[in-house]
């Protein structure tokens, strides 16, 4: 594959999604150059059937989602790497708005915005109120922190350049990568700007994310990012 022509590269981040990973790939098809696989150590048959619709698979470390973002960072060829995730949440027509500011050199991290493009998981019950509640506070503090206007630092719907991602360094290994990509983006003068994008429930299965679990992690990475200086 001649790597000079691929504009977009678009990763479905999955583990153990088979009965959902097969409907996300077909449809992201149309929208990329380049379509992988980044595969948590699926026990179900997630491989099979990406393998079976003829993409890359690629397994990362299994520490968590934010070791497949860090691997697909690493093997995706594109000018720009969409990340999506394979329980159907996202619709892939609304990766040309995230990949456009990118291929027109005009932004370096797109993130899809799901207070601007609408959401089914944010509402309803305590958890999503307290999750929903949780990242409008650490959008708000990255805003101040770093000068920008964001709606939305948690949607894993979103767009990096290449040249950014061979050049941020990311640690996190939950989904609190989220947020640590926007705030070391920024802190390395890359540009972050977002686009509407909706949410809606996954297809399949239950989410992975235990919000009271896992409050205090997205506390000390938002700490830990706000106190690092400008590279």
């Amino acid at each position: 594959m001649n790597t000079e022509k691929i504009n977009v590269t678009v990763a479905v981040i999955a583990r153990n999604e088979e009965a959902t990973v097969g409907k996300v790939i077909e449809s992201v098809l149309p929208y990329c150059d380049e379509a992988i696989l980044i595969d948590g150590n699926s026990t179900d048959r997630t491989r099979e059937i990406a393998k079976s619709l003829g993409i890359a698979v690629h397994r990362d470390d299994g520490h968590g989602k934010g070791d497949g973002i860090r691997k697909a960072m690493e093997v995706g060829a594109g000018k720009a790497i969409v990340f999506i995730d394979a329980d159907g949440s996202h619709r892939a027509s609304d990766i040309p708005s995230l990949t456009a500011p990118i291929i027109a050199e005009e932004a370096d991290l797109v993130v899809g915005s799901r207070w601007t493009g609408g959401s089914d998981e944010l509402g309803g019950d305590i958890g999503k109120f307290i999750r929903s509640t949780g990242s409008s506070v650490i959008t708000l503090s990255i805003n101040y922190r770093w000068g920008v206007r964001l709606t939305d630092s948690q949607n894993g719907f979103r767009a990096i350049s290449q040249k950014a991602a061979k050049t941020i360094q990311l640690h996190e290994n939950i989904f609190t990568i989220e947020q640590e990509m926007i705030m070391d983006c920024l802190r390395r003068g890359f540009r972050v700007t977002e686009v509407p994008a909706h949410e809606y429930p996954r297809m399949a299965g239950d989410s992975q994310i235990v919000v009271w679990k896992v409050a205090y992690r997205y506390v000390w990475s938002l700490l830990k990012g706000l106190m690092k200086k400008r590279a």
